[in-house]
């Protein structure tokens, strides 16, 4: 299991202003939430900000003594979290972080005493400051402090005791609460994607389940390539993926344990089963199952067992969603002639179709937040697209060529697809949009890459 034990305002009642340096922090069961100084209203506009992303500075975190640990010495992790703090921000589109060569040293007493009149003529509006220092049980303690320099107040703290192998996610969690503050948005750095990694050429491409943090680091395989797999979800807890694979030629759903590394057949003496998810709950994976000429969703206990049938019209029903509260069940379906989007309740009754815009639509899944459905709009070429549950405000959020496969991130305001090249190689990046559809990003992979799902935050 992870260790990453989160200590909220856990650097004692003090002011930073009045400490020298940040005070270690209490063990979790035995503090008390200190208010924080937050008299800044520092706030991202996260439609405008876009267009004028905010100034912020991020020195590299220092440490009280240059100790060596599991995960390298304290010095190098304080500029590797700090690079990953500024990765993250500048990634979002919201932020514009300073040039490293307009940031100078930060003392460890600084951290929670910043020199304001030198920020205030950097052209940072905010400062992001903390630490690192080696504990005594082999555990890491980061610090992350921020601050709005215009009125010279704390904004946010937050601290956290990691386990060495986890000091990149002390980063992305600094990342998070910055963003949070700032935006009012909920947070998406500490996360992970499942995605299919492909190679070779078109007619032969090599497919395998990789799963990576959502800025590309901590990659690997899941699956060694002998077998096609498709179309990879988290299941809520984030301790298997569901997917489609080609084990012995026959597309049939499997469940990957991330724990043990063993996959189990989900669903027995099935000719054609495909587009797996998990309901929100965990309880059941819908999914579509081919029979007789015809194409439904049927839904299956997450522990197997006898499959229920929600959808009996004629014709392809598949790439079932659920609503973020588990009551509705997006889907594509041909029904009417050409692929349209359809909602209806979790047990299949009162389907009705949403999309009637120009063109097709597949791929539907529904916003964390309720909000919104993502999809592929199919005219000419593959488009990105959201519209509301009811089927109203549709918007496109990108115009390439061959765009695919939405996933949301956790905070319902990022999504992830797939695009592929032009040409006859077959090959394709994942990257992620925001819902200004300014606001693009290519994730790095070290193969080619389809079928993305982002994950839940972590624990």
């Amino acid at each position: 299991m992870t260790r990453l034990l989160p200590l909220l305002l856990l650097f004692g009642a003090a002011s930073p202003q009045q400490s020298a340096t940040p005070p270690a922090p209490q063990a979790p069961a035995q503090a008390a939430p200190a208010p924080t100084q937050d008299q800044g209203g520092l706030v991202v506009d996260v439609e405008g900000g876009i267009s004028a992303p905010l100034p912020i500075a991020i020195p590299v975190m220092p440490t009280a003594a240059v100790q060596q640990t599991a995960a390298g010495s304290t010095d190098a992790l304080g500029r590797q979290l700090s690079e990953i703090v500024t990765r993250d921000l500048r990634n979002s589109g919201l932020f514009t972080p300073l040039a490293p060569d307009k940031l100078r040293p930060v003392a460890f007493p600084e951290v929670t005493s910043p020199a304001y009149d030198y920020w205030g003529t950097s052209g940072a509006q905010a400062l992001v400051q903390g630490y690192i220092k080696a504990n005594g049980d082999g555990s890491l303690t980061v610090g992350c402090y921020l601050y709005d320099v215009s009125t010279k107040a704390e904004l946010a703290r937050k601290g956290f005791v990691v386990a060495p192998g986890d000091w990149r996610r002390a980063g992305h969690k600094c990342a998070d609460a910055i963003y949070q503050r700032l935006t009012g948005e909920g947070p998406y750095f500490d996360t992970r994607v499942v995605y299919v990694s492909e190679t070779g050429p078109k007619a032969h491409r090599t497919k395998r389940l990789a799963i990576m943090d959502q800025d590309g680091a901590n990659h690997r395989f899941l699956t060694n390539g002998q077998s096609i797999v498709l179309t990879p979800r988290f299941s809520p807890s984030q301790q298997s993926i569901v997917y489609m694979s080609y084990i012995g030629d026959r597309p049939r759903i499997y469940v990957y344990d991330l724990g043990s590394g063993r996959q189990r057949l989900v669903v027995e003496n099935a000719s054609l089963t495909f587009a797996p998810r998990f309901s929100p709950d965990g309880r059941w994976i819908l999914f579509s199952m081919a029979e007789g000429g015809n194409t439904d969703l049927y839904r299956v206990a997450a522990a197997g067992g006898k499959p229920q049938r929600l959808t009996v019209a004629p014709g392809i029903d598949t790439g079932g969603s659920y609503s973020p509260d588990g009551s509705r069940i997006v889907f594509e379906s041909d029904r009417s002639g050409t692929q349209q989007l359809y909602v209806m309740n979790a047990d299949g009754s009162d389907q009705q179709r949403i999309s009637f815009g120009g063109g097709r639509f597949a791929t539907p899944v529904w916003s964390p937040r309720g909000d919104l459905i993502a999809f592929t709009k199919i005219g000419g070429a593959f488009r990105i697209g959201v519209m509301s549950p009811s089927g109203g405000g549709e918007k496109l959020l990108t115009n390439s060529w061959q765009d695919e496969g939405p996933s949301w991130a956790p905070n319902g305001r990022v999504l992830a697809f797939f695009r592929s090249h032009q040409g006859g190689g077959g090959n394709a990046d994942l990257w992620s949009v925001d819902l200004t559809g300014v606001n693009e990003r290519k994730i790095p992979t070290p193969l080619d890459g389809s079928d993305p799902a982002w994950g839940p935050l972590r624990p």
